[in-house]
């Protein structure tokens, strides 16, 4: 088997069902590039004359050296140096030469070799014909993969609550997102079915997207048996599943009392709940990973899981659009990922990082329930990133201006916390008689010592809403209540977060 052959899994497999019909109009005829089709790949024995490629000898970068993190499963420092030779091949990965090359974009094959190696590990796919596809992260995956089945004036169904990144893209296309009800697993597969049994819109639903593990915004993580629910309502009314999961390999478990870090063996021994992808019989679930929360996010990698023939158009929108993820960035993860951790040490690096994660959402729960007792309430998560809470404002709720009031507060008090607003799709908050509001809290990127001031602050922040006075007739005439695009423009809430 050629590095590049797409995966192949036991014969004894079924292959993924045909679901080319689904795909929008446009792309069911759309083919690969005129000049590739009819060019295809140049062999060695071939004098190369047609494409518009540079000569490699002009490229003045000849030598790429990194120190990367020893991982947990490495004796030395040295162990943790990488090197990437200008005409020679690095170990299993390429040279640099090919690595700053125009390349196709399927990835580099020492990139998709290592993560399709890594997703049989993790996932076990359970048809044949699945494989990977390098992609520049999950924000550009994701308008790719919805692209396939929505067009201009689609509906695509979302949970209530999710990734503005996401309804960016949807905004962009003009793809209405139809919002379904979330408990504290995420969506409800009971709302799912009613959702899509009822269904009069304009066109079909065609995709679910959804973010299963350590949910954005929420935190939710679904269990084995939610997941089992919601993929069983997709089949039953022909759904793509677009699993969009950066947070997955962040499964740190149940609350512990400790504030200690746990012990990478402790991480190795906890099991991952499994992944949609890893219960997909049918070839309905698009998987999206992304290296953003795992490795870094400028790196701006990931990969793409899906069958075959649904990579081989979203080889066409790569081609179109990126060309292919950078393939110096490949190059250094490759290397990284291949020849100095290898799977081991990069399960070794996983179960470090979910440690990490896991001490922190210990330590800041504590810290939330002592700072903010009585002004608000949370699930605690068992994946990801974020505290979503449910701030009680007291008296203050029902005046439409809380939120604003509040974040101005945050912003005095010095804290910022993102709002629930621009992650809600569709509905509107402040229609009930009580509004609801909401605060995502991202514990990942601020100091562990900086939790309890925070807290503190935002404790003070709340207070000082619920003390003040509601703003009378007059005032009101001036305070009006800010839009959700306002109040979105006035937070830190980043396409990729």
């Amino acid at each position: 088997m050629s590095p590049n052959a797409p995966n192949v899994a036991a014969s004894s497999q079924p292959q993924a069902i045909d679901l080319t019909h689904m795909f929008i109009p446009h792309l069911r005829k759309h083919q690969k590039s005129p000049f590739k089709a009819v060019m295809g790949n140049p062999t060695l024995e071939m004098i190369n004359m047609a494409g518009g490629v540079p000569n490699p000898s002009t490229f003045p970068l000849l030598q790429i050296q990194a120190k990367v993190r020893t991982s947990p499963s490495l004796n030395s420092e040295q162990d943790g140096m990488l090197s990437l030779e200008h005409t020679q091949l690095n170990g299993s990965t390429e040279s640099l030469n090919e690595l700053l090359q125009y390349n196709d974009g399927r990835g580099m094959a020492s990139y998709c070799r290592f993560l399709r190696q890594f997703t049989q590990t993790a996932h076990s796919p359970k048809y044949a014909d699945w494989d990977v596809i390098a992609s520049c992260g999950n924000t550009d995956s994701i308008a790719k993969a919805v692209s396939l089945f929505c067009q201009q004036g689609d509906h695509i169904i979302v949970e209530k609550y999710t990734f503005p990144g996401a309804l960016s893209n949807l905004e962009f296309a003009k793809i209405k997102p139809v919002p379904v009800s979330m408990d504290n697993e995420g969506v409800v597969p009971e709302a799912l079915d009613a959702l899509c049994s009822g269904w009069s819109g304009s066109s079909p639903l065609r995709a679910i997207y959804l973010i299963p593990t350590g949910q954005n915004p929420t935190g939710a993580t679904m269990s084995l048996e939610r997941r089992k629910a919601i993929y069983a309502t997709a089949q039953k009314h022909n759904l793509v599943i677009i699993e969009d999961d950066p947070y997955y390999f962040l499964q740190y478990g149940p609350m512990q009392d400790s504030t200690d870090k746990p012990s990478v063996a402790d991480m190795r021994k906890q099991l991952l709940v499994p992944s949609l992808l890893s219960l997909d019989t049918d070839g309905r679930v698009i998987r999206l990973d992304s290296f953003s929360k795992i490795l870094a996010p400028n790196l701006r990698c990931g990969w793409i899981t899906a069958p075959q023939y649904m990579l081989d158009r979203l080889q066409i929108l790569n081609e179109s659009t990126i060309l292919q993820p950078s393939g110096l960035t490949q190059g250094v993860i490759s290397r990284m990922l291949n020849d100095v951790w290898g799977i081991k040490g990069w399960i070794d690096h996983l179960c470090t990082l979910r440690a990490d994660y896991a001490a922190r959402r210990n330590l800041f729960v504590q810290m939330a329930r002592e700072h903010l007792a009585g002004m608000a309430t949370f699930t605690v998560p068992t994946a990801g990133m974020f505290l979503w809470m449910k701030i009680d404002l007291g008296a203050a709720s029902a005046d439409s201006t809380a939120m604003p009031r509040l974040l101005e507060a945050m912003k005095k008090c010095g804290v910022m916390m993102a709002p629930g607003m621009p992650f809600n799709v569709g509905t509107d908050d402040t229609a009930t008689s009580v509004p609801e509001y909401y605060l995502r809290a991202a514990f990942a990127l601020a100091d562990t010592d900086m939790f309890a001031p925070a807290l503190k602050r935002l404790g003070q922040a709340i207070a000082s809403i619920r003390d003040s006075v509601l703003p009378d007739k007059q005032s009101a005439v001036h305070t009006k209540p800010i839009s959700t695009t306002a109040l979105a423009a006035q937070i830190t809430v980043n396409g990729s977060n």
